[in-house]
């Protein structure tokens, strides 16, 4: 399907709608040299469908497709397609990471993919398009690794996860008319997409969470007829209660913390730690997919909000100040959560966390 629709933007390209597709290319690791700015890189299938969800998102600066991870210098889109060089169809983003976070991107890079598939991505089959995280530092490579393993724990797959934890080698950049395919080419893109099973796939998926964990939508009446005042007022206005006057802040019991409105399970306490700050602070979410981060510009600043994915609560904010291995500061209401201590997990319905404790 996708080389059927490549071949209409090749003819197009000889009558100049496209790019030049044997333009010399190079590697973007040498390319949008910007200040203050870092890189990620996914491979999740085709690079045309990677693209949207992360140029969408406040911070990114730009978004390459491109191939790494094989053997042969400079590969054509051909090449790659037969299977024989080694490499993925990837995306590299640049990002400032004062805007938003690595482990964001990640969440982002989780939502597009099936990590269960070990043998391409949808419709589009061979090792060319694998799903993989090239890592470009320890950090990184740490971060990864934790977020996959916990969404491994997370037990919404019934299968292994099959998406790779890489070192980035050379990163070589696709041809001009890959570049923003979406963007030139929207309505090919659309009819590609639509063919290629993803969203089938992920809204199903999406769907079975949502079952899974029973959330039904509730109405602003009802919520706040199960809430106090001040739970209110975070929760759902994105209101900060006083520091070192709230539930948690001090809270040194060992058990998990939940969205106050959902009970979708969001923080450990194997995790807090004492920022200073008078709340809740936490170096990484229990359930990285439970948790959607957007930029904030309230009260002119740049921050980082932090929100729960079922009930759409507003927690806190997230910092890069924290302490290593993440370099992470979860700023949380204790009025966005609930405390379930370790010796109720099992009666709460918990119980699944409950050896996170027995170690």
């Amino acid at each position: 399907m996708k080389k059927v629709i490549l071949a209409l933007c090749i003819f197009s390209a000889i009558s100049g709608g496209c790019s030049n597709a044997e333009t010399q290319k190079e590697n973007t690791s040498m390319s949008t040299q910007n200040e203050g700015v870092e890189r990620a890189t996914f491979a999740g299938g085709c690079f045309w469908c990677m693209e949207p969800p992360f140029e969408k998102l406040e911070g990114v600066v730009d978004v390459i497709s491109g191939y790494t991870g094989g053997h042969r210098v400079n590969p054509t889109y051909e090449e790659v397609c037969s299977g024989t060089t080694g490499h993925y169809e990837a995306i590299q983003v640049v990002y400032d990471p004062k805007r938003i976070s690595y482990e964001a991107l990640l969440d982002v890079f989780w939502r597009q993919i099936d990590p269960t598939d070990g043998g391409g991505s949808f419709v589009d089959r061979g090792p060319q398009y694998r799903s993989a995280i090239f890592y470009h530092n320890e950090e990184q490579k740490v971060i990864a690794e934790l977020s996959k393993e916990r969404l491994q724990d997370s037990k919404i797959y019934d299968k292994p996860l099959a998406t790779q934890i890489l070192a980035l080698g050379p990163f070589y950049e696709a041809e001009q008319y890959h570049q923003d395919y979406h963007k030139k080419n929207p309505m090919r893109y659309k009819q590609y997409r639509s063919a290629s099973g993803r969203d089938q796939y992920l809204k199903k998926v999406g769907k079975g969470k949502e079952d899974e964990n029973g959330l039904k939508e509730s109405s602003d009446g009802e919520i706040k007829k199960k809430l106090t005042p001040m739970q209110y007022e975070v929760t759902q206005k994105c209101g900060t209660e006083p520091p070192f006057q709230n539930e948690y802040w001090n809270n040194k019991k060992e058990g998990i913390y939940v969205d106050i409105v959902s009970g979708e399970p969001l923080f450990s306490s194997r995790d807090k730690f004492d920022s200073g700050t008078g709340w809740p602070s936490f170096m990484r979410p229990l359930e990285p997919g439970n948790i959607m981060e957007r930029q904030d510009g309230s009260h002119l600043m740049t921050r980082t909000e932090v929100k729960s994915k079922k009930a759409d609560s507003h927690l806190g904010h997230v910092f890069k100040d924290g302490p290593k291995p993440t370099g992470l500061r979860y700023c949380i209401n204790s009025a966005s959560l609930r405390f379930i201590p370790k010796e109720d997990l099992e009666k709460e319905g918990y119980g699944e966390y409950k050896s996170l404790f027995e170690q």
